[in-house]
C-alpha cells in the first residue's frame, strides 16, 4: 500500500477525519496497536498548525515502515517556528502539545523546509515487532 498523503487546510474539526484516515491505514497494515498513540500525537501536530500556523495550509504524510513494523507520520506546515513546549502550569490547556507527542511516540523531531518558509514536525511508533 502506498504512503497516504493529504495536503489540507486544517480547521478544529480536521483531527477527527486524519485520524480516521489513519485507523484506516493502521488497519490495513495490520498495526492496529499503534493507533492509541498515534491519533492523539497526530491530534497535537494537526492543533498546532490550527493555532500557530496564520494560513492553516499543511500536508500530512502517513508512512509504513515495514523493518520496524511501525509508523512514521509527517506533518508539514509553512510557520518556519519550531514546535516548542511553553506549558507553563503542568495543568494548564495549552503548551504541551509536543510534551505529549513526546511521551506517547518512540521518537519526534521537526526540520526546517529548505526551498520556502515552513517546517516538518514528523514523529514515529515502533510495533512489537513480528508474531
Amino acid at each position: 500500500m502506498a504512503p497516504a498523503t493529504a495536503p489540507t487546510s486544517p480547521s478544529e474539526h480536521s483531527a477527527r477525519h486524519l485520524r480516521r484516515i489513519l485507523r484506516a491505514y493502521l488497519t490495513a497494515w495490520e498495526m492496529a496497536e499503534l493507533y492509541d498513540s498515534a491519533a492523539l500525537a497526530l491530534t497535537e501536530l494537526t492543533s498546532n498548525v490550527v493555532r500557530h500556523t496564520p494560513d492553516r495550509r499543511a500536508a500530512v504524510l502517513i508512512l509504513r515502515r515495514p523493518e520496524e513494523r511501525g509508523l512514521r507520520v509527517e506533518v508539514t506546515d509553512t510557520s518556519p517556528f519550531p514546535p516548542l513546549s511553553t506549558a507553563v502550569d503542568e495543568l494548564g490547556e495549552n503548551g504541551r502539545g509536543v510534551m505529549i507527542v513526546g511521551a506517547v511516540t518512540d521518537r519526534w523531531g521537526w526540520v526546517p523546509l529548505s526551498d520556502r518558509p515552513g517546517k516538518t514536525v514528523w514523529f514515529e511508533c515502533d510495533g512489537k515487532g513480528p508474531e
